[in-house]
């Protein structure tokens, strides 16, 4: 008899079917006892005429009959029941997995987050997230993209010599990678139009509920663009085609966790730095916007556009990398863009230098970059690229407090495990 999930259970009715998973549940009653089971799918009921001798967070196989049950998960239970034990718990878990919600502190939560993580609503979020990575890969393969694997350990540091983590190579300097930022501008002279989905590090001492040492980039570059704005359109398909896939493949976590899906406009409105920091009543002096100025933008563009997504361009040169490609009208500003979503910046990109020249007038030292810039030696279109951090996408939709919240095993100031 093949296995059944639990979500497909009330599909035999009448039949008996064998079922794995957790005991997620256990009531046992003066006459009856019910089991409650959880696999990767759900949860079903399971009725017995006495105690079942497993406790919670066993691993049980039950065949047994299905019958309709208005009082049972998804209608349907399994009766005449036959349990047969895998393993059993060594010590209970820490917290009750069945309540609705997990009655712990956060940093309770993540010291034990292997068994955190298979509380449904806990683990909703992480769906919402690989829904999301689904939709991001399918948006670009339609773009005629190629998905490439960079390397995370590198000779130099991607945008400075600071808030890198160096390591010892055997017997040499290296770092962890801040991002494939010069790997996929190279790759845009070998397939035109690149992404990846991989893990970036930053030794950045920000112990805040938005930052992370380790966290998970989505990133893209594309060549033979005329400016920022080409970067700013596929972005826009990329965010779009993730809302499609989480609300296609994650309908039932979207639902569990009350999550308001956002309307992706079909053009994301736009505002200058400039005029941003005019909007926000910031200081016209400031290089960069504040998590204040940001919040006051995203409330200015709902009320305005009707759109919780606020693309804010022309950032200062000197707040951007050496690679960005200033505004020729205007040379103090950049070609770069942030896109802002309900109160936080989650995506950074714009447009590149493409010739040799351009980089050699930008760096003082050329040398710790021979490698990177070997690439432009040879011909590079002009082209452009953005990066959006996974786990803050996913905090933003689900409204969570603290980016922790929506990272499996997170890396931060204090914590390396588990």
């Amino acid at each position: 008899m093949s296995r059944v999930l639990a979500t497909d259970v009330p599909r035999h009715v009448g039949a008996r079917v064998r079922v794995a998973g957790w005991v997620h549940r256990r009531r046992e009653l003066k006459s009856v006892t019910f089991l409650v089971l959880r696999d990767r799918s759900g949860l079903v009921q399971v009725v017995l005429p006495e105690p079942a001798g497993v406790t919670e967070e066993s691993v049980v196989e039950v065949e047994g009959l299905v019958v309709a049950s208005d009082q049972a998960p998804g209608g349907a239970e399994i009766t005449e029941p036959a349990i047969t034990p895998l393993s059993g718990p060594v010590q209970a878990p820490p917290f009750d997995l069945y309540r609705p919600n997990l009655s712990a502190t956060l940093p309770t939560i993540l010291d034990n987050a292997p068994i955190a993580l298979r509380h449904p609503r806990h683990r909703a979020g992480f769906a919402i997230t690989a829904a999301s990575v689904a939709g991001y890969r399918a948006a670009l393969d339609a773009l005629g993209f190629t998905e490439v694997h960079t390397p995370k350990i590198v000779a130099t540091a991607t945008e400075s010599g600071a808030n890198v983590f160096g390591i010892d190579y055997f017997g040499h300097r290296a770092y962890l990678a801040q991002s494939p930022q010069f790997f996929k501008q190279s790759l845009v002279g070998v397939f035109e139009r690149v992404y990846e989905v991989g893990p970036v590090f930053r030794a950045e001492p920000h112990d805040t509920t938005r930052h992370l040492a380790q966290y998970t980039s989505l990133d893209a570059e594309l060549g033979f663009i005329a400016d920022h704005r080409d970067v700013m359109a596929v972005l826009r398909e990329a965010v779009a085609g993730m809302v499609g896939a989480i609300r296609e493949r994650a309908a039932e976590s979207v639902a569990l966790l009350g999550v308001r899906l956002p309307e992706v406009p079909a053009e994301i409105p736009a505002v200058h730095f400039a005029d941003a920091l005019k909007v926000a009543g910031a200081d016209p002096d400031e290089p960069d916007l504040a998590p204040a100025d940001e919040r006051a933008l995203s409330e200015w563009a709902l009320r305005t556009y009707d759109s919780e997504f606020l693309f804010v361009t022309g950032y200062p040169m000197r707040k951007r990398p050496f690679y960005t490609h200033p505004d020729p009208a205007r040379p103090q500003y950049s070609n770069s863009f942030d896109l802002l979503f309900r109160g936080v910046e989650l995506v950074t990109g714009g447009q590149r230098l493409h010739r040799y020249d351009d980089y050699l007038a930008v760096l003082a030292d050329p040398e710790p970059y021979a490698g990177y810039l070997a690439a432009f030696r040879h011909g590079m279109p002009p082209h452009g690229g953005f990066a959006l951090g996974l786990e803050r996408w996913t905090a933003r939709l689900v409204n969570a407090p603290n980016i922790r919240q929506t990272t499996l095993f997170p890396r931060d100031l204090h914590r390396l495990s588990p």
